[in-house]
């Protein structure tokens, strides 16, 4: 799919990346405790007694969690594992009060599932390659250690000790930055529409850990780092970019990769070692004494199943075959749930509107919205989700404009005010008297005037020169000032010019 080399001195080095993705699991309290997971609490403010590791505290788990991890897995077509098993991963460190952490190692929920990207963006079903996931196990997360606080001391917040997490392991598939970006992009997408993570990676509910190694193109595979906690789809391909280069410099200089964990500073866009790279076998793991193995019955599989959306490609694909949208369009559609959700309610609410099927009205309204509308929020610093406008609002303005009560040019200033005011586009319309006129006296005054005052191009035009008809209506609906019903003036102009 992508050819991505590194030019070295030595040759051709091909780039090796895996992706262990940490995504917080949406529901409203932790794995194992009834505690909340709400972002932005006061430090240390939803801390149950098991989070904090207190004698005698046993935990039990959350069946929201383990559901939506199900439902995670069946998204990416994955091996759902009816027995799972939980496990003790023993490390000390002051953000982990109770000494280890409980994962799977040996027995995840989820099994061997995939993830199918593109790197074409006016052409999604185009070279699509198909990125294997190996695993997807659900864990605890740990506190947070802030330095910042105090001048000798650091300070622990406790509120994500215990928050849920998916940790879902790609095979090392990917081979450039691009399709290690894509390949986040797709899955961020695909939790976003089964809800199961909300994927603000800003705010640390979804995360990457980079494993990036080289070889010379065919031979084995080298050794590999781990660069950990990258917050953003730009960051890590910034990061498989700087490693990369990075070690084909150490290699090519004769030295050795080590394997260890190293960490992205997005300020000088570079890697730094952190620790050398433990193995499973440092962590001491061991079968959790506290927690029964997990036995999910066909029932609750089948449950969860039932209850997935629609997925980004399938949606894609019926944009495509059913309502006749171009690829592109289709697949910035529905590559944002939000975005989705809100074209299928500006068509609905258009088809309506104009007593016409969906598929009548879609591409009408795929091209408005991607046009114009995306357009007049970014200009005001909106987003679909906090916009003035809403489907329904938008859905009139089509309307009016589908029923020739406006142009497509006054439109756009319907638009602008509607996003101003919040007022309805029948009401602007009322009020400015911008409704489209089709007085084919008032249409001929004008084009008379201005043939009159063009006589040269009417000359060039009758000579042969027939793309100036353009310029003759250009004018016309500037002196209508934008109203002139655009089909009238056509029809009168090519009259007046014989």
């Amino acid at each position: 799919m992508s050819n991505y080399r590194i030019q070295g001195a030595t040759g051709e080095w091909e780039v090796i990346i895996g992706l262990e993705v940490h995504a917080q699991i949406t529901t409203a309290a932790k794995l194992f405790s009834g505690a909340a997971t709400a972002f932005g609490a006061e430090p240390n403010a939803q801390v149950s007694l098991i989070d904090a590791a207190m004698p005698g505290m046993l935990p039990v788990p959350n069946q929201e969690c383990i559901r939506q991890a199900v439902r995670t897995g069946l998204a990416i077509d994955a091996q759902i594992n009816s027995y799972s098993r939980f496990d003790r991963k023993n490390y000390f460190y002051a953000d982990l009060p109770q000494g280890y952490q409980i994962s799977q190692l040996y027995h995840p929920i989820v099994g061997e599932g995939h993830v199918d990207i593109s790197l074409d963006d006016k052409n999604p079903d185009a070279e699509v390659k198909r990125i294997g996931v190996e695993r997807i196990h659900v864990e605890q997360d740990a506190g947070k250690l802030m330095h910042d606080q105090h001048p000798t001391m650091s300070y622990v917040d406790l509120n994500r000790s215990g928050v849920a997490l998916m940790e879902i392991v790609s095979r090392p598939d990917m081979r450039s930055p691009a399709e290690a970006g894509a390949y986040l992009r797709k899955l961020r997408s695909i939790l976003r529409y089964v809800g199961s993570c909300d994927g603000n990676m800003e705010e640390g509910s979804m995360r990457a850990d980079v494993n990036v190694s080289v070889r010379k193109v065919g031979d084995e595979l080298g050794t590999r780092t781990e660069t950990k906690n990258v917050n953003s789809v730009r960051f890590v391909m910034a990061t498989v970019e700087h490693e990369a280069n990075r070690q084909v410099d150490v290699l090519e200089s004769g030295g050795k990769i080590v394997q260890e964990t190293r960490l992205f500073d997005p300020d000088t866009g570079t890697t730094r070692s952190m620790r050398s790279k433990e193995d499973a076998h440092d962590y001491r793991y061991f079968p959790d004494p506290d927690l029964l193995p997990l036995v999910l019955e066909p029932g609750f599989i089948e449950d969860c199943r039932a209850s997935l959306p629609e997925l980004p490609d399938a949606k894609r694909h019926r944009y495509e075959t059913v309502l006749g949208l171009t690829p592109y369009a289709a697949g910035v559609l529905t590559a944002e749930v939000e975005t989705a959700l809100w074209f299928e309610a500006l068509a609905d609410a258009t088809a309506a509107a104009q007593a016409k099927t969906k598929a009548e009205v879609a591409k009408q309204a795929s091209n408005w919205l991607l046009s114009e509308f995306f357009g007049a929020l970014n200009k005001i610093g909106r987003t679909l989700e906090n916009s003035p406008v809403g489907p329904e609002a938008a859905a009139e303005l089509l309307a009016l404009v589908g029923n020739s009560t406006i142009s497509g040019t006054i439109a756009k200033q319907v638009l602008e005010k509607m996003l101003e005011t919040g007022d309805g586009a029948g009401v602007i319309v009322e009020r400015e008297g911008l409704k489209q006129t089709s007085d084919t006296g008032a249409i001929d005054a004008a084009i008379a005037g201005i043939l009159a005052a063009n006589a040269d191009k009417v000359a060039q035009y009758k000579g042969g020169k027939e793309a100036l008809f353009g310029f003759f209506v250009g004018q016309t609906m500037k002196v209508m000032q934008g109203k002139a019903n655009p089909q009238v003036v056509n029809e009168l102009l090519k009259k007046a010019l014989g």
